[in-house]
């Protein structure tokens, strides 16, 4: 059979990796694919710029369009980022009846629906396998190897520079804005790090991991994100008392109510693997009502693991051009006429166990108060940790771990204790998961 040419749209880190892998391993890849795969086009804001991909052989251009216009390249690779110009360069794409590849983990989140539907109608493919957690194969996991199952709940370290920030913290009792300028000079955060940090980033992810455990519609917009910058090391520190880990999470879980979908920091019991995943890896777990749970752990980001997904989307593509397209392995999972209208929970019908931390004046009768106002929104006390008031001090840390309960009663409870004049400042709340 003919070779299947390839444009790539943005010779950057992901790109350049993708031009590398599909370049070294083209033997093998043709093997796996059954037909020989070209890098024939590319394009780039600037053509004289050092690479970290050999171009020779590629046609090189600064106007995207040029591919996408190309009536002899057959799949897009849309590597550029943003969600603008990938957009329209996408949907255009689509129109001119090419496959498109893509690692943009946003295009997806929030145009996702309208892409999948013109795609669709095209009788075209997306591939979007490195949009999530990188180098791990998680959608396929979950889409094709884990399609047997009722997925009960998704839950991921799926954003490494949050996880660096949180892995430094626990490991060498530094602050998060410490590690935050060190995370900016090594590269992992970005100079305004606000998706890294605060959940943003990974709400992308999230909503689309959902969206294919579920077979819900992509919606980006009712994620509940929470970020990392107001953990302390006192937190860190207390947490790895209690035998637990602060991660930041995404989490997506099925109930008879609807389904969660959280962004947020949470403890996690030390003895889990998935609070062993340190540094800038990524790490997913999936429940699934046949299987149990399993963990998937990997490099969620970098030049050949996002690559080694690019390819992996790639070699699927070939496989299935001269395929019927009503027989393809839908976008979502589920066939589109079939995504269910299940109802997603606001942030206050969540059921989650928490810790607290409080400041109270160091005189009887105050964790009393407490223990009594969390009583009266039936909120039960898991554990406590009250430490000495540091000298000269007259206020003392409070430590408490709730059992589940439902999050307006917590927010409630939370009102009324910071209402007692013994208790100062605000009360710091981090969800608790137990992913057992």
């Amino acid at each position: 059979m003919k070779p299947v040419k390839v444009g790539v749209l943005g010779l950057g880190t992901v790109g350049g990796g993708t031009v590398n892998v599909l370049k070294r391993n083209a033997a093998e890849i043709a093997r796996r694919a059954g037909r020989e795969i070209i890098i024939t086009r590319a394009s780039a804001r600037d053509l004289n710029r050092d690479r970290i991909c050999d171009t020779q052989g590629i046609s090189l251009t600064t106007d995207p369009f040029d591919i996408i216009n190309d009536p002899e390249i057959d799949i897009v690779l849309e590597l550029i980022g943003g969600t603008t110009l990938a957009k329209t360069l996408v949907l255009k794409a689509i129109e001119q009846g090419k496959h498109v590849v893509t690692a943009n983990k946003a295009l997806i989140a929030l145009h996702g629906n309208e892409v999948f539907a013109h795609a669709s109608a095209k009788g075209v493919m997306i591939a979007f396998e490195a949009a999530v957690a990188g180098g791990i194969p998680i959608i396929k996991a979950i889409r094709e190897g884990l399609s047997g199952n009722q997925i009960q709940w998704v839950a991921g370290i799926i954003n490494g520079t949050g996880n660096f920030i949180l892995t430094e913290m626990r490991d060498k009792g530094r602050d998060f804005a410490d590690v935050l300028a060190e995370a900016q000079a090594l590269g992992y955060a970005e100079a305004d790090p606000t998706f890294d940090v605060e959940g943003i980033d990974a709400g992308h992810k999230l909503t689309i991991l959902a969206s294919i455990a579920f077979g819900i519609p992509l919606q980006f917009d009712k994620v509940y994100t929470e970020g990392i910058t107001q953990i302390t090391r006192a937190d860190v520190e207390y947490a790895e008392a209690l035998g637990y880990r602060i991660k930041h999470l995404g989490i997506a879980r099925k109930t008879a109510e609807g389904i969660e979908l959280r962004v947020h920091p949470t403890l996690i019991p030390h003895r889990r693997l998935i609070a062993n995943v340190d540094g800038v890896m990524n790490a997913v777990l999936v429940k699934g009502d046949a299987v149990g749970p399993t963990l998937y752990y990997g490099a969620g980001a970098g030049a050949e693991p996002t690559a080694s997904s690019v390819v992996a989307d790639v070699i699927d593509v070939v496989r299935a051009m001269t395929g019927d397209p009503e027989n393809r392995v839908p976008h979502l999972a589920f066939q589109a006429d079939s995504l269910a209208d299940i109802p997603i929970l606001a942030p206050d019908q969540f059921h989650t166990a928490y810790y607290l931390r409080l400041h109270a004046e160091d005189k009887p009768g105050v964790l009393a108060d407490v223990t009594r106002i969390l009583a009266s929104h039936q909120i039960s006390i898991e554990a406590i940790i009250q430490k000495e008031p540091p000298a000269g001090k007259s206020s003392v840390p409070i430590i408490m771990l709730t059992q589940n309960t439902l999050e307006h009663e917590l927010n409630a409870a939370i009102t009324e204790i910071e209402k007692l004049v013994t208790v100062s400042g605000k009360v710091n709340r981090i969800r608790l998961e137990t992913l057992g």
